[in-house]
């Protein structure tokens, strides 16, 4: 059995998807909250047994799972980095994480886990996976609390106490199919789609930085397939001539290393319906501004290293894509 917390997320549930083409004959485990009314996605459908967050840790902690995980993807978060919450924040995203982390230790389960680019904080430390992330500042209560988790990770590996073979993956700025649930939440990628059908106009930040024009602030987008594809690369730790899992554990970047202007992500979303790009800049609430990131870049010489040569789709594919898989399954006319 593979286990995926966050399995109804954006990313969990294209993860499930994935797992479910690569593992046909592998039951998948699902912990998420769950809609009363049961709606899914197909790939949401996937999975063969659901549990919530409270169900899974008492599975856990009991012995009562429905069969021996060989793998946990453990996406399960809240994600929201507007949430003010300190107690909420930690019991999801700190405590859960450590729990989920004891379970793989004990049981010898490989374990990657979800942490975030939000971790290198307002990106004057840069955003390397091999410095040492003490350095790093967070700017809100979702990036600390990944930020804390990566420490306490690193800290436990230290003194012997981590799963067989385990990652912590720091995502980018990740857009693509079955994110509609997340709301304003969702990547730029689905505003502005949904912008240009109903407004023919899509609405970006104004800069409020000297060096950056508006719409030029800059991103790393990585479209959700190729950030799935390398978390199951880092579950299964090849290197070129090496065995599974001979890959070092540690704290991996998902991007592409390649940062692109908003600007270029809302011409490529135009360029998917066929439309001529008509760009509007409006003022940037003064609340985000303090902690609005102007350039983000993975470096990803670390995640090459541990033997993921699959190429990166740019903007122009990704975004073709996902509009033609929003017009397949999300009913989307333009």
């Amino acid at each position: 059995m593979i286990i995926v917390t966050g399995s109804n997320g954006f990313i969990g549930a294209n993860l499930v998807a994935a797992l479910r083409d690569a593992h046909p004959g592998t039951p998948i485990l699902g912990v998420d909250h769950y809609a009363e009314d049961g709606t899914r996605y197909p790939a949401h459908a996937a999975v063969d047994h659901e549990l919530g967050l409270d169900e899974f840790i008492e599975a856990m902690q009991t012995s009562a799972l429905p069969a021996t995980p060989i793998a946990i993807y453990h996406l399960g978060a809240c994600s929201d980095t507007t949430v003010t919450d300190r107690d909420h924040v930690t019991r999801v995203n700190l405590d859960f994480s450590k729990t989920v982390w004891r379970y793989c230790v004990e049981q010898s389960v490989p374990l990657v886990y979800a942490s975030s680019a939000a971790t290198y904080g307002d990106g004057s430390q840069g955003y390397s996976d091999e410095a040492d992330p003490k350095i790093y500042e967070p700017l809100n209560l979702y990036a600390e609390s990944k930020h804390l988790f990566d420490l306490w990770a690193l800290d436990q590996t230290r003194q012997g106490i981590a799963p067989p073979h385990w990652a912590g993956v720091k995502y980018f700025n990740v857009y693509g199919p079955m994110e509609s649930h997340k709301g304003r939440m969702a990547s730029m990628g689905f505003h502005w789609v949904n912008q240009v059908r109903d407004t023919g106009v899509t609405k970006l930040f104004k800069s409020y930085r000297d060096g950056y024009a508006d719409g030029q602030q800059q991103r790393d987008f990585i479209y959700v397939a190729d950030a799935v594809a390398a978390t199951m690369h880092l579950m299964r730790g090849d290197q070129p001539g090496g065995s599974p899992g001979e890959h070092p554990g540690g704290l991996y970047n998902i991007g592409t290393g390649v940062a692109r202007p908003f600007a270029d992500l809302a011409t490529a979303c135009f360029t998917a319906v066929g439309r001529e790009p008509k760009l509007e800049y409006i003022d940037m609430p003064e609340s985000l501004r303090p902690q609005y990131q102007y350039f983000t870049q993975a470096t990803v010489d670390k995640l090459r290293g541990a033997g993921f040569d699959t190429p990166m789709r740019n903007l122009t594919d990704g975004m073709a894509d996902y509009v033609e898989w929003r017009r397949a399954n999300d009913g989307l006319t333009i």
